[in-house]
């Protein structure tokens, strides 16, 4: 069974605002951490909770609904950003940076005592 109207507007009410408080939060990198960390939490809390206790015990009802999942997009999941993706993704914006400019000024005398060691 889908949402009703009233359950879907609630729900739309809801993402409204939290997309609110993401715009809110756009220069705030810290925030979106912790709005993204809440959100993932809040599905896992669904997903282990009331989704997991409402999956019918009949293995036939069980299929019609897996079954229905695909058909209607799948499994809901929160994808991470992987910390290798993002290490990746800053040294490509290091690399794509232009290079620093050079002092103009001399560069310092070596000690002569450094050279021999």
């Amino acid at each position: 069974m889908a949402l009703t109207a009233d359950q879907q507007n609630h729900l739309d009410s809801l993402v409204n605002q939290v997309a609110s408080l993401a715009d809110e939060l756009a220069e705030q990198p810290e925030g979106l951490l912790a709005l993204l960390r809440q959100l993932e939490q809040l599905h896992r809390t669904i997903q282990d909770g009331p989704f997991r206790t409402s999956l019918p015990a009949d293995r036939n009802h069980l299929f019609t609904l897996l079954r229905q999942m695909e058909q209607s997009g799948g499994w809901p999941y929160i994808p991470r950003l992987q910390l290798r993706t993002f290490m990746d993704l800053l040294q490509r914006e290091q690399a794509e940076a232009p290079a620093p400019l050079e002092s103009s000024s001399p560069a310092p005398p070596q000690d002569p005592h450094q050279l021999a060691a």
